[in-house]
């Protein structure tokens, strides 16, 4: 039966050799499936990294203009997203050519702004798209693991069927996401980490105002904020909410907000946040807080 389900497995080539192109392609080798290429951009540093990458997962690495075979069911782009486009014309005009045996029956790009169709060259050369994006951040220095990661999935009825079936053998969740609906999540996905971070720089910048330094900032206030995130994620918004808010206590707010007086990105952020917590949050005082906040612009 164990050889069985792995013949059934889609071999995969990944176009691409960035940080989401080794993560994905190190997951996937670990889950069973065979890698049949590593395609980079014709350029030495692409090269080199498709090398390395592809010499981890026991594939070749090729450009897609001189050498790429194709020679797998499913082509995954994790290329940059003004680059989905092209790329899948080239990966396209390459599976035209009478030298490329034909066996790609799938294509996904992994983009959370664009939709599905941009790979439309390679849907018109015969394979069933969709856009796989994984809910998940990925920077030089950090290997996230997949294991329990959201992933967005839009486009053709088949191409998400054999996605959900890869997701699950990664360990993560698929759950499909409506062409229309795709810019509001790549919204949302941008505020659970890039802007996450941008709210984490204000607090440094907070932080120096009581004499605090950027470094020591960031390792006093993760005990907080770890806890603020395991509260969140066993009790809920509601439970988790503390502090000055919640309690209605207009005066304290009122000397932060003088603090920040003239520091006025930090401010901007504080007031925003504490407007945010007065429509979602439970708070005593609602309307001394609003006038409060009303008169500080």
């Amino acid at each position: 039966m164990a050889g069985k389900t792995k013949a059934r497995k889609p071999t995969v080539a990944i176009i691409g050799a960035g940080r989401l192109a080794t993560v994905l392609a190190v997951a996937l080798h670990h889950a069973g499936f065979m890698l049949t290429e590593i395609v980079a951009r014709d350029s030495a540093r692409s090269r080199r990294h498709a090398r390395a990458l592809a010499a981890k997962v026991g594939a070749h690495a090729v450009t897609a203009a001189r050498s790429a075979a194709l020679d797998a069911t499913l082509l995954w782009l994790c290329v940059p997203d003004r680059e989905i486009r092209s790329a899948a014309s080239a990966l396209a005009l390459r599976l035209g050519a009478g030298s490329v045996q034909k066996k790609v029956r799938f294509a996904f790009h992994s983009s959370g702004a664009q939709l599905s169709r941009e790979l439309e060259p390679l849907r018109k050369a015969g394979a069933s798209i969709a856009s796989v994006h994984p809910l998940m951040t990925f920077v030089a220095g950090a290997h996230p693991s997949l294991t329990g990661v959201p992933f967005a999935l839009e486009g053709d009825d088949a191409a998400k069927r054999v996605a959900r079936r890869i997701v699950r053998e990664l360990g993560g969740d698929s759950f499909s996401l409506p062409a229309a609906r795709k810019a509001a999540y790549h919204a949302w996905a941008t505020m659970t980490s890039p802007l996450l971070l941008a709210f984490l720089v204000s607090l440094e910048e907070a932080a120096r105002l009581a004499g605090v330094t950027r470094r020591d900032a960031r390792r006093k206030s993760l005990p907080i904020v770890k806890q603020t995130l395991a509260n969140y994620s066993r009790l809920g918004p509601a439970q988790s909410f503390s502090g000055p808010l919640v309690r209605g206590d207009a005066e304290t707010v009122a000397k932060h907000l003088a603090v920040f007086k003239n520091h006025p990105g930090v401010h901007r952020v504080y007031v925003a946040l504490a407007r945010a917590a007065l429509r979602g949050l439970p708070v005593k005082n609602r309307d001394g807080l609003q006038r409060l906040l009303r008169s500080t612009g």
